[in-house]
């Protein structure tokens, strides 16, 4: 076992892992270099792949938990946890689908228009990436990240798209000592008459909150977004709820609603929320 193995060979993980130099692909073109180590954390459930994006150097950064979309594990969604990377975090993006098995990257013009496909993905994969189990696994991406020594002590953040949306903000009320800045970008459900709906943990959060939703949005309409304000308002939580014009799962270059200046917008609205937060 190398170096490198015997850095993550600790509980909650496999001492499985690839490492590579990734340079940054996004927009902006940084000219830095990050690397990718890919994991795979033990949970109760069985092994979650994770990949791990940090930058070059010895650190420590500050953490961060990205919650995928319900289109799982692609490019496009690991482009993600690059660009955090380059702008200096260290990015944890577990595979929130592993309960399902292994899965071939999912197509998203595809996955819209095709009903088979479709069914698929709410029985097979979304069925089983509940809230209930998302929690669950979060608490061992926490203690996790609590191991690592180039990850910076004091708190981490959370984003999250469209599922992972929900996840984030539910994260932030079930691990209020551990989250300290939480984002939500196109998230559905995030106040409905559920019992385990996030804006009912609003009361428990002590994490600073960054909300958008998208224009014509069935899964966050403008009645829902007023009752999640409540709900953060009336437990004073730091918060901000804003409404792109752009569709729903504009962030992803992938999507068939993928909007570039909306899409921009969120990175800069995610650095500035975690800058604040985490880079002090």
């Amino acid at each position: 076992m190398d170096k490198a193995d015997e850095e993550h060979s600790m509980p909650g993980t496999l001492c499985y892992h690839v490492s590579v130099a990734v340079e940054e692909k996004s927009a902006a073109a940084y000219a830095k270099k990050i690397f990718m180590d890919k994991i795979e954390i033990r949970t109760k459930d069985g092994t979650c792949p994770s990949y791990i994006y940090r930058p070059a150097g010895s650190g420590p950064w500050p953490a961060i938990v990205v919650f995928m979309d319900g289109l799982g594990i692609r490019p496009a969604m690991l482009e993600i946890g690059e660009r955090l990377a380059a702008h200096g975090y260290y990015v944890l993006l577990p595979d929130l689908y592993y309960r399902s098995g292994p899965y071939e990257p999912m197509d998203p013009h595809v996955v819209f228009t095709d009903p088979e496909k479709r069914k698929i993905l709410m029985e097979k994969f979304l069925g089983l990436a509940t809230p209930v189990n998302i929690m669950s696994d979060t608490r061992v991406f926490l203690d996790y990240l609590a191991a690592q020594h180039d990850v910076k002590p004091g708190g981490i953040g959370t984003t999250g798209y469209c599922m992972g949306g929900l996840m984030s903000l539910t994260a932030a009320g079930t691990y209020p000592d551990d989250i300290v800045a939480t984002a939500s970008y196109h998230g559905g459900r995030l106040a409905t008459d559920a019992p385990d709906s996030p804006h009912l943990l609003a009361p428990k959060m002590k994490s600073r909150v960054y909300v958008a939703g998208a224009i014509e949005d069935h899964g966050f309409p403008d009645d829902m977004k007023e009752r999640l304000e409540e709900a953060l308002t009336k437990a004073d939580v730091d918060h901000r709820i804003e409404t792109y014009q752009a569709k729903h799962g504009w962030v992803f270059r992938d999507t068939p609603v993928y909007d570039a200046a909306a899409a921009e917008r969120h990175w800069q609205t995610m650095f500035a929320l975690f800058d604040a937060t985490l880079k002090h």
